[in-house]
Formats: structure tokens, C-alpha cells, sequence
């Protein structure tokens, strides 16, 4: 493909996704040949049309994994971890045609899309070798009268609820682990971006992937169609990501049969940049952490709190950054911004930065809607921006900077811990001492520290506080997935 995918090529890659839903290792139509329209937030316009289950279609999905489950929880570690292996190679293969499908269906530039699409592979390939590497214990009983043996095994049947903002990875961050344990599953994909989760349900067939331990359902009424397998009884575990009130819904469904659980849920990260720091490092850090994804991540910065002696310099470069930004359709050469994903975002962004304008906040860069067809915001920079604003609670999910000053430590970490959400935090300073305290600190589940990129497959990602529950990536990721059993030995030697 060129650098600057043309016409045909999209036409092509959107042709190849299936836009049926998968039970049983098969793709049909939702009953009634129900279906919804997947729009390009470039440009408002239709991309394709995908089945649109009802709760007799999500009830037929969680019926092939429980069939499925029994089987797959006796296939061979080994097995399992080479169909993960084989999953990320035909998806790192394939990675362009992958990555332009994102673009078009999610709207972030084609270089953002194949960032995610190498971060997606990578879970198939890291829980590919932990598969083998599910371990347990022999113990001698402290009287010795006994002996334990200790196992684990896959929890069982599993849901899960991804969201619309990183399509491919938030999929494959729940589906390699439980592949590897030896779980079944039904995934709910949004329906705003469900093609990429169809894409990759087809290259786990190709790799060899067995009829019904994945099935794929999506649908416009997520409740109606979700609600019932999670009272069902038959799967053990819910794992989802997504806003924070949805997920206090969901935890509330799932006492009724003690599912268990794995939030990743909303995020108001703060960005401390101390007297100290590199201000060069921390504009670099800053874009990462604000700018990836139109800003549209859970993990994006959402409150700057800069020393007020360093507050003038830092807010001239990031708004110097974040004014030369190339706003436009993610699939033109040379776009650093893509759309916001609908409408309704688009909104929600603009009142928060009006709101905070309203309230004191002085606009150093941005702070409008781009005219034309899709839903662009300007990347924006506000300063002095008052406790009162509506976005220094709410997570702003959009191209927005706004700076809040301190003046010493404890008043930094009280400022950003202050707060429901305690997802990630971003702290800049070339002082060793101050970075450790501060890093223990802070009320979040990861600290990114001089960086402003923490996701990474082979670490544990997950939140404190109303940002979540549990781990996911990294070594501790595929625990999620397994029950450990105790076996007592009798011993008369």
C-alpha cells in the first residue's frame, strides 16, 4: 500500500472485515437481520453496515463457550500459546491493511493506528509465552502428616466489554490472557468501532483458534444483550473497560453469581511538572500523554499542575506544540490530529473548555470546533485554569491542556490526588529523591516517570480507587484468568 492509502484501498480493506457476528466459529446475521451503520468520524458518512444482535443472538454466543470450554481447558499450554504466536505474526503481517481499516472506522492517523495495531500484536505474542508458564507448588504440611499440591486452572467462561477509542487493543488485552489459561469467551466490541475486533476475530480462526472459544457480538442495545449472560450463572468472569458509572452498573450485576471481576474504567490523570524538571523532556512527555489518541484514552494527561516559576515557559512551548499540529482525516499524509469519534464527544469537549473559559480560564491556543464535515476539535492550551471547571473532575477525552499552577510539593500531591479516579499519574523532575517520594505518594496505579507513555503488554496496567479493579498485561495479567486449587494429600510415610 502507499504512504497515502487511495480510495480503492479503502474500499478494499473495509470490504474484507465480516460484519456478521461470531458464534460458534461462524459468522450469520442477528436475528430479525438486524443491523447498524458504522460511520467514519472524518467525515460523518456511512462506512459499512455490521449485524446488530439481539439477547437471543448474545444468548446463543454464551452457549458456544460453555460447549466450547470443557475441550479447551484441556489443550495443551503449548498449543494454545502457538495459536497466540501465530496470531501475532498475521497481524503484524498484515498490519497496514489493519491499521487503515482503524483509521477509517475511529478516525486517529494512519502512523497512531499502526502504533496500535504493533501494541495489539504484542499481547498475543507476550501471553503466547506465558501459556507454558502457569505454574503451582508441592508442599510438605507443617506437622507433616499431609502433603499439598497446588494448581491452577482457567477460571472458566469469560465476558467482555471493550470499548470504541483503542478497537484492537483493548480487545486483544483480554483475549490473549484468557487463551492462554484456557478460557472461553464472548466479547462485546463498541459499536462504534466494531471492525477491527471482527478482524481480529478471523485471524485467530486463520491461526487455529477452535470453534466457539471466541465469540464476537455486536450489538446497539449493550444491556438488553449483556445483562442476562452476566446473570446467566454459566460464565465466571466479567472483565471490563470503559466509563466509571457503567462499570459500577456492571459490578452491581455481577454479585447476584460472584462473577469475578476486571474494571478498567475512567481516569483523571494528573501531569506534575516540578521546578526542577527538563521543561524540553516534559513538553516531549506531554504530548504523549495528552496528545495520543486525539487525547480520546483513559490514560491521557487531564490535569497539568506545573511549579508556578516554571508555569510560563511550559504552557508557551506545549501551546507552541499543540498550535502546529496538522488537524485532518487520519488517512492524508502529514495529519497528526484525526476526529473526535462522534458528535456527542465533539460536544462534550467544547462545554468543558467553555465552561472553563466561563470560569476564569485564559485560552492560549485552540478552544473551538474546526468547521467542515467530521468531528474535529483544534488541539488547545488553557492557562490558569480555576478548581471550579467542570474538566478538573471530568475526564475531558479530547485535544485539551489545561494548566493549573502550585508552588510546593505537598500542595502538588494534594491537587492530584484529589480525585475519585487514580488510573495513572505523569511526574517530570531530574531530582531522584523527590521523584521516589512523590511516585509512592501519588494515588494512582502506575506512575509515569519522566515519560509520558506507560502501556506496555509486558506490565501490569490497572487503577486504584474508581479507576478499577485488577491487573492487566505483564505477568500478573494472566492471572486474571485462573483459579488456583488445593489438593490435601494424605501421607502416612
Amino acid at each position: 500500500m502507499a504512504n497515502t492509502p487511495t480510495a480503492q484501498d479503502e474500499h478494499r480493506v473495509v470490504e474484507a472485515a465480516p460484519t456478521g457476528l461470531f458464534i460458534g466459529g461462524e459468522w450469520r446475521s442477528a436475528t430479525g437481520d438486524r443491523t447498524l451503520v458504522v460511520e467514519d468520524p472524518s467525515t460523518g458518512e456511512p462506512l459499512t453496515e455490521v449485524a446488530d444482535a439481539t439477547p437471543a443472538d448474545g444468548a446463543a454466543a454464551l452457549d458456544a463457550a460453555v460447549a466450547a470450554q470443557d475441550s479447551f481447558a484441556r489443550m495443551a499450554p503449548r498449543d494454545r500459546g502457538e495459536i497466540l504466536r501465530r496470531t501475532y505474526e498475521i497481524m503484524t503481517a498484515r498490519a497496514d491493511d489493519l491499521a487503515l481499516l482503524m483509521t477509517l472506522e475511529m478516525g486517529k492517523p494512519l502512523a497512531e493506528a499502526k502504533g496500535e495495531i504493533a501494541y495489539a500484536a504484542e499481547f498475543f505474542r507476550w501471553f503466547s509465552e506465558e501459556a507454558v508458564r502457569i505454574d503451582g507448588g508441592y508442599a510438605i504440611a507443617p506437622n507433616g502428616a499431609s502433603r499439598f499440591l497446588i494448581h491452577k486452572q482457567p477460571v472458566g467462561v469469560c465476558l467482555f466489554i471493550t470499548p470504541w477509542n483503542f478497537p484492537a487493543a483493548m480487545g486483544a488485552r483480554k483475549i490473549a490472557p484468557a487463551v492462554a489459561a484456557g478460557c472461553t469467551m464472548v466479547i462485546k466490541p463498541s459499536e462504534l468501532t466494531p471492525l477491527s475486533m471482527h478482524m481480529i476475530a478471523d485471524i485467530l480462526t486463520e491461526a487455529g483458534l477452535p470453534p466457539g472459544v471466541l465469540n464476537v457480538v455486536t450489538t446497539s442495545e449493550a444491556g438488553p444483550v449483556m445483562e442476562p449472560l452476566i446473570r446467566d450463572g454459566r460464565a465466571r468472569k466479567l472483565s471490563f473497560t470503559g466509563s466509571t458509572p457503567v462499570g459500577r452498573i456492571l459490578l452491581a450485576q455481577s454479585a447476584e453469581k460472584v462473577l469475578r471481576t476486571s474494571m478498567e474504567l475512567g481516569g483523571n490523570a494528573p501531569f506534575l511538572v516540578f521546578d526542577d524538571a527538563d521543561l524540553d523532556k516534559a513538553v516531549e512527555g506531554a504530548m504523549l500523554a495528552k496528545m495520543r489518541n486525539m487525547g480520546e484514552a483513559c490514560t491521557a494527561a487531564n490535569r497539568f499542575l506545573v511549579h508556578r516559576s516554571v508555569a510560563e515557559p511550559f504552557a508557551e512551548k506545549l501551546a507552541e506544540r499543540m498550535g502546529t499540529l496538522t488537524v485532518g482525516r487520519g488517512t492524508e499524509e502529514g495529519v497528526q490530529v484525526g476526529p473526535l469519534v462522534d458528535g456527542k464527544s465533539r460536544a462534550k469537549v467544547d462545554g468543558l473548555v467553555r465552561d472553563a473559559v466561563e470560569k476564569g480560564a485564559d485560552v492560549v491556543v485552540g478552544a473551538e470546533p474546526v468547521d467542515g464535515p467530521g468531528y474535529f476539535y483544534r488541539p488547545t492550551v488553557l492557562r490558569d485554569v480555576p478548581i471550579q471547571a467542570r474538566m478538573v473532575r471530568e475526564e475531558i477525552f479530547g485535544p485539551v491542556a489545561p494548566i493549573t499552577v502550585f508552588d510546593d510539593d505537598d500542595q502538588a500531591l494534594a491537587a492530584a490526588n484529589d480525585s475519585e479516579f487514580g488510573l495513572v499519574s505523569y511526574v517530570f523532575t531530574e531530582n531522584l529523591d523527590r521523584a521516589l517520594r512523590v511516585s509512592e505518594r501519588l494515588e494512582s496505579g502506575m506512575v509515569g516517570l519522566n515519560t509520558g507513555l506507560v502501556s506496555n503488554p509486558a506490565a501490569p496496567f490497572g487503577g486504584v480507587k474508581q479507576s478499577g479493579l485488577g491487573r492487566e498485561g505483564g505477568r500478573i495479567g494472566i492471572e486474571e484468568f485462573l483459579e488456583t486449587k488445593y489438593v490435601a494429600i494424605g501421607f502416612s510415610g
